[in-house]
């Protein structure tokens, strides 16, 4: 069986990986970049303190002791300066971020919670909060740097490349507030966050090998193994680490429950296939379990934001049939690519080319049901967005094989039956039922 690998960006092609959970992990996380760069922060205090104390006794022994107090008079000015920064940044820290966690508040209410994630993940916004930290605690560390004597013969040091360290973070904070704000407001944009959506889901997709066979080849079951823990969804797992445990065992190894199911204490996790099955301690470290569902291995979750835009923007509350129709697009552009790839299972083989874990993935028919079920039930009275639905069904049929047409077949005409119910004018009809890419333009 040969891995299937999905060209994306400028026509390369990437070779699925495994990855650790635990990069993504610390990607969902705000604290670890923050906590991070304050630890960085405090080492490079540590050096730049002991460089000046080099500097002042190297200058002392020799006899400069002019070129040490004009180091004390730059010092001094400096000083006015990293206190005013020390005395405003936290200030500085609480207003803008206050007030960006009310937009991205805003945003997630209009479009869908799960957006919220973004903000979350953002690699700008933990970048910026982790240097503007960084810098309240570096003004503070120099300021206890500064010695009381002014005697340059007596002076033990000057905090000199300290203060300019300092400066130097200051111009890097005003830098990267320019690009948070740049960022925070694209993330307020409807093409943006729904752009966003697509690529974790592309990018799930590209990461993950797929197979074809069925799971009747894996060898007589020989055991189950439960999950023990706390209740919550299954993110994801650490599939180098099963597929490690299965080989050293002999054995294969098949998830029960697919990535995104809720399980409780009990639920059989794993079936073992081909020998004994591995302590429930060892497979238990490869499960990762939490509140709420991820994008790292969870190949239906993109779609699952994605109509939830949708759904959002048609509700009474918004009625906004073009963020709809926007959300469609990324739905068609999916289905389009994982339509033409095989589907239902993921097989991860060792180095020597066999099979030691398989994953359970949606269908092709479950990934159309989810992309098109509750927006087609919603869609039936706003001709914008039928329009685009019945578009984006053709164009769909054009880029699938021929066993895959039925699913998309079905809502095609569940959607046409819903506007001929819905619509009693049959010149508003036939606009309804016209295919627009745009939808209205």
């Amino acid at each position: 069986m040969s891995d299937w690998m999905i060209t994306l960006g400028r026509g390369k092609a990437r070779r699925p990986r495994a990855l650790s959970p635990l990069r993504e992990h610390l990607r969902d996380t705000f604290w670890f970049a923050p906590t991070a760069a304050m630890i960085v922060v405090c080492l490079v205090w540590w050096v730049a303190s002991w460089a000046d104390e080099a500097i002042v006794s190297a200058l002392q022994d020799d006899g400069e002791f002019d070129a040490v107090k004009d180091l004390m008079g730059i010092a001094d000015d400096v000083k006015t300066v990293v206190t005013t920064i020390s005395s405003a940044m936290m200030t500085f820290i609480g207003v803008v971020f206050s007030i960006s966690l009310v937009a991205v508040q805003m945003a997630g209410g209009q479009l869908t919670p799960r957006v919220v994630r973004l903000f979350v993940r953002s690699r700008i916004t933990k970048l910026t909060f982790a240097v503007f930290l960084a810098t309240f605690l570096l003004s503070l560390l120099v300021l206890t740097s500064y010695d009381g004597e002014q005697d340059p013969k007596l002076v033990s040091t000057v905090p000199f490349l300290q203060a300019f360290l300092t400066l130097a973070l200051v111009a890097l904070s005003l830098l990267l507030f320019v690009m948070y704000v740049n960022s925070t407001l694209r993330m307020m944009r409807v093409g943006h966050v729904v752009d966003r959506v697509a690529r974790e889901a592309f990018r799930v997709v590209a990461r993950i090998p797929y197979g074809d066979a069925a799971d009747g080849d894996l060898g007589p079951e020989s055991g189950l193994v439960a999950y023990e823990g706390r209740a919550g969804v299954l993110r994801d797992v650490n599939i180098a680490r099963l597929v490690w445990i299965a080989r050293r065992r002999g054995v294969v190894l098949r998830m029960i429950p697919r990535i995104g199911d809720f399980v409780v204490p009990g639920t059989m996790m794993f079936s073992v296939h081909g020998g004994p099955a591995p302590s429930r301690r060892q497979l238990q470290s490869c499960v990762f379990v939490g509140v709420e569902r991820a994008f790292h291995q969870d190949l239906g979750f993109g779609l699952r934001v994605l109509a939830d835009v949708a759904l959002r923007a048609l509700s009474a509350a918004v009625n906004d049939p073009t963020t709809a129709v926007q959300a469609i697009d990324r739905i068609v552009q999916f289905l389009a690519v994982v339509g033409r790839g095989p589907l239902d299972t993921l097989r991860y083989r060792d180095r020597g080319g066999a099979v030691r874990l398989v994953q359970p993935v949606p269908s092709w028919g479950e990934l159309v049901d989810l992309a098109f079920t509750e927006v087609r039930g919603c869609a039936a009275d706003t001709p914008q967005v039928t329009r685009r639905l019945l578009a984006g069904f053709d164009d769909l049929l054009s880029l699938v094989p021929e066993e895959r047409r039925e699913p998309l077949l079905r809502h095609r005409e569940l959607l046409t039956r819903n506007v001929e119910r819905s619509v009693p004018d049959a010149a508003d009809r036939n606009f309804a039922l016209r295919p627009d890419r745009q939808g209205i333009g």
